[in-house]
């Protein structure tokens, strides 16, 4: 049995410095990295690549909403076009920086509020495969299961790759509990190394609001903008590998 871990790196910028990206690189085994709207300045996305490199971690892009002043973190109200062009142009500028140092690209996987939209608009999250396709219609896409985006990255015949969230609570309908639901973190990290297991074991978690939910899962994520992100990956990679669980990249 096999597993990806998969966190964010690269999307500090100016003066604002995000994640842990030097503790990060060592324990997961893909990584998604900024492509310069949310977050991700041209000399700190250069220095994340080039750390994937030096420690064999598999790149994709993390394309978001145009927005640094709120991180991604915002829904914004673009057209399916402005989407198609704005994930588009995102993929091919962390492709100049991965041609430079000899990387492919591997997958795609959108930040914030634009993978919550794509999970619940069907016509974002129609855009948003689409333009994968048009790049390399052979490039993954990083999905949430049982949404319309998974269900339009299918349509487009990309290779879908399902993931799953040991830090983040889920509700009964499969969703995540919003951020500012309490209880939607998980931040000790083995409670997050349990619920990981959990997830590639026996295919299914607790839910916030009661019950279990089924989960799918090829890939984890780690956010590694947490401030404990490096102990919550180290604790979950430990966990899987103890168990048998192989931790690659897919």
């Amino acid at each position: 049995m096999k597993v990806d871990l998969n966190a964010d790196a690269g999307e500090s910028y100016g003066a604002f410095a995000y994640g842990h990206d030097r503790e990060i690189f060592p324990l997961v085994s893909s990584a998604n990295l900024a492509c310069g709207f949310h977050g991700g300045s041209p000399g700190r996305i250069l220095e994340a690549v080039r750390l994937a490199k030096a420690h064999g971690v598999a790149v994709g892009a993390h394309p978001g909403f145009p927005d640094l002043v709120g991180f991604g973190r915002r829904e914004m109200a673009l057209s399916p076009e402005e989407v198609y062009a704005d994930v588009l142009y995102q993929i091919g500028a962390l492709s100049a920086f991965l041609k430079a140092e000899g990387l492919p690209l591997h997958h795609v996987k959108p930040h914030g509020a634009l993978y919550l939209k794509a999970c619940r608009d069907r016509e974002t999250a129609r855009a948003i495969a689409l333009a994968v396709k048009a790049f390399d219609p052979g490039l993954p896409l990083v999905v949430l299961p049982g949404t319309v985006y998974e269900e339009e990255a299918r349509k487009a015949g990309l290779r879908v790759v399902l993931e799953a969230f040991p830090e983040r609570a889920y509700l009964r309908s499969g969703q995540l509990a919003p951020r500012s639901m309490p209880g939607s973190w998980i931040t000790d990290p083995e409670e997050a190394a349990r619920r990981a297991l959990r997830m590639v074991l026996e295919g299914k978690v607790e839910a916030l609001d009661g019950g279990e939910v089924a989960v799918r899962a090829d890939t984890l994520c780690i956010h590694g903008d947490n401030p404990n992100a490096p102990e919550v990956a180290r604790a979950v990679r430990e966990a899987l590998e103890q168990a048998g669980v192989e931790v690659r990249a897919f």
